[in-house]
């Protein structure tokens, strides 16, 4: 099939560019967030473990920042990704897999501490990360130019899959 078909994925340029789109608002929620943490913690005086607190809504504020810079760095390779529609590099890649890593920690804590709608958000968020990380990602035996399932000396024989391990020498 032609058209909107590419590799067999359907719509993959979309989906990156909708993780982009997520990611950038999510960092702009985690930069709301910790600014008003930040507020609070200086209008409480609150301390921990007898730190200054100006230095804990300092702290609150630029950790914040500094989460919400790694998001929106995220949705760029994101938005870079479904521009070019081509996917990204190892470091492009591990950044992504670590974004996605975040979520699903995240949203494990979200369920305990805020509620199943935000589980929900994350797990949203998380599915638009793996499905573009699986639909940009390469495919079996495209490197070696030969068709899939053909043997590219690394299998066992006729009808082993390329990428199946050489079997031990007997």
């Amino acid at each position: 099939m032609t058209g909107k078909w590419v590799d067999g994925v359907a719509a993959r340029r979309p989906v990156a560019w909708a993780a982009a789109v997520v990611l950038v608002l999510e960092a702009l929620g985690i930069l709301f967030l910790n600014w008003v943490l930040s507020i609070v913690v200086d209008k409480q005086q609150m301390s921990m473990a007898g730190v200054d607190p100006g230095v804990m809504s300092t702290g609150a504020w630029v950790l914040g920042a500094v989460f919400a810079l790694y998001l929106v760095s995220c949705a760029a390779l994101l938005a870079r990704i479904g521009l070019r529609d081509r996917p990204p590099g190892t470091l492009g890649r591990i950044a992504l897999i670590t974004c996605a890593v975040v979520h699903a920690v995240l949203g494990a804590f979200a369920v305990g501490l805020v509620g199943w709608a935000a589980f929900a958000v994350l797990m949203a968020v998380l599915a638009l990360l793996v499905l573009t990380l699986t639909a940009y990602g390469a495919s079996y035996g495209a490197s070696s130019g030969l068709p899939d399932g053909e043997d590219t000396g690394r299998g066992g024989g006729p009808g082993t899959p390329a990428g199946a391990p050489a079997r031990p020498a007997s």
